[in-house]
């Protein structure tokens, strides 16, 4: 039988270089580069999904048009816009296929969205984002 998901993704946490903290029951913290700054990552076990996401840009940075027509050429994640315009980069995987592999696939892929977002968006680099 699989490992239940939360310990997959503890374990897996724990085997990285990088900065994590856990944040409460099946949520935990992330902080990795992209782009040359800081990208803080949320990972939480909510509504039946492993849900991971960061913020990537501050508000007015990219035009919603660019956002979509850049979604279609990603896998795993997505671009979201929030109430205030931030943008985020978002992916989700269900519980049953939490796997190092996966996680690695699934981190690697927001990670690497959040990057292009950050290095074509409008006035160069981010700003606290």
């Amino acid at each position: 039988m699989p490992a239940p998901a939360a310990a997959v993704v503890e374990a897996y946490l724990a085997s990285l270089a990088a900065s994590f903290r856990t944040l409460g029951d099946d949520a935990w913290g992330l902080s990795v580069e992209a782009a040359g700054d800081a990208l803080h990552i949320g990972l939480a076990l909510r509504r039946g999904l492993l849900r991971a996401q960061a913020p990537v840009l501050a508000a007015g940075r990219v035009t919603a048009a660019e956002l979509l027509l850049r979604n279609r050429g990603l896998r795993l994640v997505r671009y979201t816009h929030g109430d205030d315009g931030t943008v985020w980069v978002e992916g989700d995987l269900p519980p049953e296929a939490v796997s190092p592999k996966r996680l690695d696939e699934l981190l690697g892929s927001l990670v690497a969205a959040a990057t292009v977002a950050r290095e074509r968006a409008v006035g160069g680099r981010p700003e606290g984002a």
